[in-house]
């Protein structure tokens, strides 16, 4: 019984060990922010692992989106409490945010001398572009996951013209857009049922 007990706890760290490596990789190569995460964490998690499945991982992202703190440290630290508890949430978090820190703490200390440079000005146009192309990937991985129907069309457009032209708060945004699909789901059900 002991043994089990020990070999219990080898499985435990080599998870957390796994958690912290992969999410160290995704955050040591992604450039543009959490966004630009979200492909290659469910390339990682749901691809390659199969940690989660698609759908979890499109939850993952919305709660992730509603919290406070940045999307990819959310999404990070969700993930690892669903695959190995708290001890891998703080594997997955400390990995995803630790290449920015270590980054950051070297740029800032570097950047008066380089800035302007025309090779550090040309490097940031491509990442910048980059990044982009991340984004739009993700959006299109996103959008074939969501279940559409009228009403969800009907929410991404307000949701986006909200944000978009009359600048109302992301998080307004999200509560509001939840509370219609939460009406709308009970109205249908009741429409259903009767």
């Amino acid at each position: 019984m002991k043994g089990g007990n020990k070999n219990m706890g080898r499985q435990d760290r080599k998870m957390i060990l796994l958690l912290f490596s992969s999410f160290i990789k995704i955050g040591a190569f992604t450039f543009g922010g959490g966004y630009a995460m979200i492909p290659l964490i469910q390339k990682e998690v749901v691809e390659k692992r199969k940690w989660i499945t698609d759908q979890e991982i499109l939850e993952i992202i919305a709660i992730a989106e509603s919290t406070p703190g940045p999307i990819a440290v959310n999404a990070a630290t969700f993930i690892g409490y669903r695959t190995a508890g708290f001890l891998g949430a703080l594997g997955a978090t400390v990995g995803v945010a630790l290449p920015s820190f270590l980054i950051i703490a070297a740029i800032s200390l570097a950047l008066g001398q380089f800035e302007n440079l025309k090779a550090v000005k040309f490097a940031f146009a491509g990442i910048r572009a980059g990044v982009l192309a991340l984004l739009v990937k993700a959006l299109a991985s996103m959008y074939k996951q969501c279940p559409w129907n009228k009403m969800s069309y009907i929410i991404a457009a307000f949701a986006f013209l909200c944000v978009s032209f009359f600048g109302i708060n992301v998080l307004i945004v999200i509560i509001i857009c939840a509370v219609i699909g939460l009406v709308y789901s009970i109205i249908a059900e009741r429409r259903e049922n009767h």
